[in-house]
């Protein structure tokens, strides 16, 4: 169908919709305006998305097309897809490849399941004079610059936020204690070079004996709901482990610094 006729199809739908009536959607009918409204888009956008295969043909009761439900869920994905940087034909290209297995927001949910609730830290914003009056002659302006790239803060104008409440706790105990700034943000530099490491292996483990070696396309809907149950038991499993290996590895790193200091100061009495 070639755009003229397209638009004058479309001009003939709004006058039919339009002579109907704007009555709100009910049980999972909507006219044009009614599905834009309750997806929050444009009606130009649905005209739009229709004609380029996203959302199905309505169903047609004489001049007058109705929209399901299932419209208006299409239209949420859409946006949520475009939310994710997804282009108007990447989208196109999933929705035809997922088109018979119906599994795409089953996949979408499994994204969500794996990428939340793994940061929960509380941010904490404030001036930059308040951030030189909280660490003194501890923290210079290259310090901040550096901090920001390694993502503890952001810089904006006069503002300063620190993502992380409790990290920037630490910081501010061990700068305190004596230890340089620049000292600190070597540490912090290593600590997640060491926890992306740490990181890879659990999720070549899950991606190798959970997902399994035919990735996500292939899975059912069921296969799919078992994946998202594993995430959610890996969350607290993985933290866990960090925590506990963390814990036993500075025991015994603070035992052998203590028996060390103990012998240097036993030879020196000597």
């Amino acid at each position: 169908m070639n755009s003229q006729v397209q638009q004058d199809a479309n001009n003939a739908d709004d006058a039919a919709d339009d002579k109907a009536g704007t009555a709100d959607g009910d049980g999972g009918r909507y006219r044009r305006e009614e599905l834009a409204r309750a997806a929050g888009v444009k009606v130009r956008n649905l005209r739009y998305y229709q004609e380029r295969g996203l959302l199905p043909p309505p169903r047609r009761e004489g001049r007058i097309a109705w929209y399901s439900d299932e419209h208006l869920g299409r239209l949420r994905l859409i946006d949520d897809l475009l939310g994710r940087g997804y282009t108007v034909n990447g989208i196109a290209e999933l929705l035809q490849a997922w088109e018979e297995g119906g599994g795409l927001a089953q996949l979408l949910g499994l994204e969500r399941e794996m990428t939340r609730d793994w940061v929960q830290e509380e941010p904490v914003t404030m001036t930059m004079a308040e951030l030189r009056e909280m660490f003194g002659p501890g923290g210079t302006a290259e310090d901040t610059r550096r901090a920001a790239e390694l993502g503890y803060v952001r810089v904006d104008g006069d503002t300063v936020t620190h993502r992380s409440r409790r990290l920037l706790a630490a910081t501010l105990t061990l700068v305190r204690q004596g230890v340089p700034m620049a000292e600190v943000l070597d540490a912090g530099a290593f600590v997640q070079a060491q926890a992306a490491a740490v990181a890879d292996r659990f999720v070549g483990l899950f991606r190798t004996y959970v997902v399994g070696p035919d990735g996500l396309d292939r899975l059912s809907a069921t296969q799919l709901r078992q994946i998202t149950e594993a995430v959610a038991e890996l969350r607290p499993v993985a933290g866990e482990v960090v925590t506990a290996e963390f814990a036993r590895a500075m025991a015994r790193r603070v035992d052998e610094e203590v028996a060390s200091l103990l012998h240097t100061e036993h030879r020196t009495e000597q």
